[in-house]
């Protein structure tokens, strides 16, 4: 696939999706929604990936947001079907079935701070910032961060961060819940690394059926929840990995799962 707002890379078991539009501070137009959208349905079907490493390039931004000269043209039509098409994308993201790691350098304000709420795990460097300053431009969060946001930190935290269009340093971020780990600007990426290696040594169909039943119970009451759980347990204990899981933890060997 030919890209020209987006890198693409696969290496082993990892997919690398970088957004490549340093000079506007990688701002999200539709054309870079959709190269999105093409490289995610990628890795949705290719089982040699496992984990996946979303990133901006260069040093000041991983999104710092939405293309306002693209946004300023929208009436109430246009606007609904641009936010249905975005929020689809986040949507692909979210339930991939793989774990996707984002790496938070530099700003990540309205569009780019809702993709990093659909990643599966957050990292940010200690320069990073955070926001959804929308309400700044007359329109509210519209990729998914009034629904995303309260989900994680809280509905106090998200009222305050949308109403006010407050943005946050990575160790608010970090002390809220919004990201899991604050690292060096060097260690971004081989930390990541390092945590897709963890996920990739495990077994396939367990990491995706384990990722359904927390993004799915979230929506839930807790006794569908637990109904949940244990029906993808039970689809889990049908596996040949389970098998190869618990045959190899009894003869004390390594696992060579085959996501099967």
């Amino acid at each position: 696939m030919n890209f020209e707002n987006i890198l693409f890379d696969k290496k082993n078991a990892i997919a690398y999706v970088t957004v490549n539009r340093p000079k506007v501070l990688n701002a999200l137009n539709m054309a870079t929604m959709e190269e999105l959208r093409a490289a995610f349905h990628d890795i949705k079907n290719d089982a040699s990936v496992r984990v996946v490493i979303l990133a901006g390039s260069g040093e000041k931004a991983f999104i710092a947001g939405a293309d306002i000269s693209e946004l300023a043209k929208h009436d109430a039509v246009s606007g609904k079907e641009y936010t249905h098409r975005g929020q689809s994308v986040l949507n692909l993201i979210e339930n991939l079935g793989k774990p996707v790691i984002a790496c938070i350098n530099g700003f990540a304000l309205g569009g780019g701070c809702e993709i990093a709420m659909a990643c599966t795990i957050r990292l940010a460097t200690e320069n990073a910032k955070f926001g959804q300053p929308e309400v700044k431009l007359g329109i509210i969060p519209g990729y998914g961060g009034t629904q995303r946001l309260p989900r994680l930190v809280g509905k106090g935290l998200a009222m305050q961060m949308v109403l006010a269009g407050e943005i946050i340093t990575a160790q608010e971020a970090h002390r809220i819940g919004l990201v899991n780990e604050v690292v060096a600007g060097a260690e971004l990426i081989p930390r990541a690394e390092a945590i897709a290696q963890k996920i990739i040594a495990n077994a396939p169909l367990a990491v995706q059926y384990a990722m359904e039943a927390v993004n799915k119970g979230m929506e839930m009451t807790l006794a569908e929840g637990l109904f949940l759980e244990a029906t993808l347990f039970a689809v889990s204990c049908a596996t040949e990995d389970k098998k190869e899981g618990t045959t190899a933890f009894l003869e004390k060997r390594q696992a060579q799962f085959k996501g099967k």
